[in-house]
């Protein structure tokens, strides 16, 4: 007997939601945790606070009076990492376990090292990072200024549909505080303070878990 038009034709629907829901998230599509990552990372507000050539409370990103010790340019790309991981529940080295002064160096030794007892694990690729922080993970790039002896640098990536072309050519969109601060950069601009990173390859990339619901 044949089968009524309108019957068959929900029979189909039905199969297409069954393969859609059973299909993992694809290089380039933003996971409802992914899409509440990126949230979470606007609501940090970064470009209006970790200001650069000023003392901050390296939670807050707000100037706490403090005067800033040393010479050269004082910039908080570590300390806004480690607030924003500690926001969203995740451990990377962060004060008072290591000052303020040369972080992000000692956050890529400790990636490298005891990040890996903590949940943190090593990423192949730009590409990778992005994948991972479209599922919704922390995911961080981290250089190690092995050159001159002076401070790295480290950023979150961004949940994002850029192709693998772009990322190729520039890599993944994070989000940092820096000499300039930036909610959307590449990992290219981002990184251009220190030429090595992009130009050797040398940015590296990690990933933790984050219980990230789509509610």
């Amino acid at each position: 007997m044949r089968q009524p038009e309108p019957l068959l034709r929900l029979s189909l629907s039905a199969l297409v939601l069954v393969v859609a829901w059973s299909l993992p998230t694809l290089a380039g599509d933003i996971s409802p945790a992914g899409q509440k990552l990126a949230q979470k990372l606007d609501s940090f507000d970064v470009e209006t606070h970790w200001p650069a050539h000023m003392h901050v409370n390296w939670e807050t990103g707000d100037p706490d009076g403090k005067p800033e010790k040393g010479t050269g340019v004082h910039t908080h790309c570590s300390a806004f990492v480690a607030s924003a991981a500690k926001q969203l529940g995740v451990y990377i080295l962060r004060p008072p376990e290591h000052g303020q002064v040369l972080l992000a160096n000692a956050q890529n030794e400790w990636l490298e090292g005891e990040g890996a007892a903590q949940g943190w694990r090593r990423l192949k690729s730009g590409q990778e990072a992005e994948d991972e922080a479209n599922k919704g993970q922390l995911v961080v790039a981290s250089y190690h200024n092995h050159h001159d002896n002076k401070p790295g640098h480290i950023a979150i990536v961004r949940p994002s549909t850029k192709g693998a072309e772009a990322i190729t050519e520039e890599g993944p969109d994070m989000v940092q505080a820096g000499s300039h601060n930036y909610n959307v950069v590449s990992a290219r601009k981002g990184f251009a303070g220190h030429p090595a990173a992009w130009r050797n390859n040398e940015i590296e990339y990690f990933a933790h878990d984050l219980a990230l619901g789509s509610n």
